[in-house]
């Protein structure tokens, strides 16, 4: 009955994990096939063909945007993993000073704030900030556009990068940078010697996160955008409202082929650094 019961219950824990994954990639699918579709109408199939893709290639209103996002989403990620890195390092690496509950929780505030306020706040603020320029020095900066976008995205991506990082330094031993310091290097060379190499992994996993959450962000875009400056999300819910044709299909799905290709990059690059470091350490250990 025991053999039994632990056969039932692994065969209904697969069977919801497969539904879990039908139901998160069977829409992907979906949507990568129906960018092949020769029909006008997204979900009614009429053939193989791909003069959408021609037709993407000459829409400049999608293109632009595209290339502002991949722009902004580049800049975010960067931003964000050295930004949340270093808030990291102060949250792991300095036990008490002062304000670090305050700055704690600041960090940590967008993750739980709705996008709609936090869109609204930086609104507000960036207004008041070009208003008082515009009167200090004749100039109103910044002016809504991609610079407004990125700093948007910064804010919510460093509160992720954080997370990712924070949890890594925490689970990593601190003893190794000690025996670096006992040995005589100096703080920067454990850093970059002994500290980042250990972090590298979660540092990748954090600006492929960033990326990826910069590249299809609407709501804080929405608030942040000003004319000339629509992102690929914005320009796809503007359409939407109309009602969508295949065109949007298929610049979806070279997102999700250049998302792709750097997922799998980066996890190549990371089972490479985790298998020499796992041969490094076996060397260490027989020496």
């Amino acid at each position: 009955m025991r053999i039994k019961a632990a056969h039932l219950y692994r065969w209904f824990g697969h069977g919801w994990l497969g539904a879990g994954y039908l139901f998160l990639y069977v829409p992907i699918v979906a949507l990568v096939i129906y960018s092949f579709n020769d029909s006008p109408i997204p979900n009614v199939w009429r053939g193989f063909t791909l003069k959408w893709y021609l037709a993407l290639a000459s829409d400049n209103e999608m293109l632009a945007g595209l290339w502002l996002s991949l722009k902004i989403a580049f800049l975010t990620a960067c931003g964000s993993v050295v930004l949340g890195t270093l808030a990291a390092f102060a949250l792991v690496k300095y036990k008490r000073f002062t304000g670090r509950t305050f700055f704690s929780g600041m960090v940590n505030a967008p993750l739980v704030m709705p996008e709609v306020v936090v869109g609204l706040s930086l609104l507000l603020m960036l207004v008041s900030v070009q208003r008082a320029t515009q009167s200090a020095f004749g100039v109103g900066f910044p002016e809504r556009g991609m610079l407004t976008i990125w700093f948007g995205h910064l804010l919510l991506g460093m509160a992720y990068a954080t997370v990712v990082v924070q949890s890594r330094l925490l689970d990593m031993n601190p003893q190794l940078e000690e025996a670096a310091m006992d040995l005589g290097a100096r703080p920067h060379q454990v850093f970059w010697l002994v500290t980042l190499p250990l972090i590298a992994q979660s540092l990748v996993s954090a600006w492929l996160l960033t990326f990826t959450l910069s590249l299809d962000d609407v709501v804080l875009s929405a608030f942040l955008s000003g004319p000339g400056s629509t992102t690929m999300p914005l320009v796809i819910f503007s359409r939407a409202r109309l009602g969508l044709n295949p065109s949007v299909n298929a610049v979806a799905t070279l997102i999700i082929v250049i998302v792709s290709i750097g997922v799998v990059v980066a996890s190549y690059m990371i089972a490479r650094a985790e298998r020499q470091r796992q041969r490094d350490m076996a060397a260490a250990a027989k020496a």
